[in-house]
């Protein structure tokens, strides 16, 4: 590193590339899943970002570029968020889910003029955002159709003790979406004392102080927080209402 910043070269291509090799062997090796999975994910950061490199200084000075670069990444969250769900057919609603969360918080930021309506600012924020509404909306998803599915019994037997379809619904899958959450809640009760989330970093990395960059991070992870429970809770009531189902769940949920 070189006066904060991280130093680009053969030693840091090396370093990556054995990051990578070492992740995807615990995968492999510690049967968690396909380790091939980590090195591709791997390699698409590194492109991805080294196109976002070549192309964000362009699309930075105008902002109509930069609404649709983070329309943009919007419509990349969605689909990402779908297909880690299992429903392609229902991205619209997953989509909804999502925008639940990121539109009133970007909204809140950038007409108060807490966040600078700047692209080098909007974009950053915007990224963060859409990113934490889209983990929370698919681990949502995913547990409580999860949910549905592994305790279709309970379900029938709370519609034969008088429950309507969603309310039934929502008593199965609710509970188990909501540790959708807990990432997020962690991260905000121990950041300073546990870790030094990127935005902190960044911001001291680009010149300003301990107490700026303070400030912003804490504007990032309570706009996360607002972001995701929305996102969670839009999310839960769409599976509830059978706007987002599996196959195998469409059953245990009303249309």
């Amino acid at each position: 590193m070189t006066d904060g910043a991280i130093a680009f070269g053969p030693v840091l291509a090396v370093v990556l590339a054995v990051l990578a090799i070492f992740g995807a062997a615990v995968v492999r090796f510690g049967q968690l899943g396909q380790g091939r999975a980590v090195l591709f994910a791997a390699a698409r950061a590194v492109v991805q970002l080294a196109v976002v490199s070549l192309v964000i200084v362009g699309i930075l000075k105008s902002g109509w570029l930069t609404g649709g670069f983070v329309l943009l990444m919007f419509a990349i969250a969605a689909v990402t968020s779908a297909r880690r769900i299992g429903v392609p057919k229902d991205l619209a609603w997953v989509a909804l889910a999502i925008a639940s969360g990121v539109v009133p918080v970007l909204t809140l930021v950038l007409a108060t003029g807490v966040v600078p309506w700047r692209p080098i600012a909007v974009v950053p924020i915007a990224g963060i955002v859409i990113g934490g509404a889209m983990s929370a909306t698919s681990q949502a998803s995913r547990r409580a159709l999860d949910e549905l599915s592994s305790r279709h019994g309970e379900y029938e037997a709370a519609l034969a003790l008088g429950f309507l379809r969603r309310p039934a619904a929502l008593e199965i899958c609710r509970p188990s979406a909501g540790q959708a959450l807990i990432p997020a809640l962690d991260q905000t009760r121990t950041v300073g004392l546990v870790t030094l989330p990127g935005a902190y970093v960044g911001v001291l990395l680009g010149g300003a102080g301990p107490v700026q960059a303070g400030v912003t991070q804490v504007l990032v992870l309570i706009g996360l927080l607002a972001a995701e429970a929305a996102a969670v809770l839009v999310a839960v009531h769409l599976v509830a209402a059978g706007r987002i189902s599996r196959k195998a769940t469409e059953d245990a949920t009303c249309r």
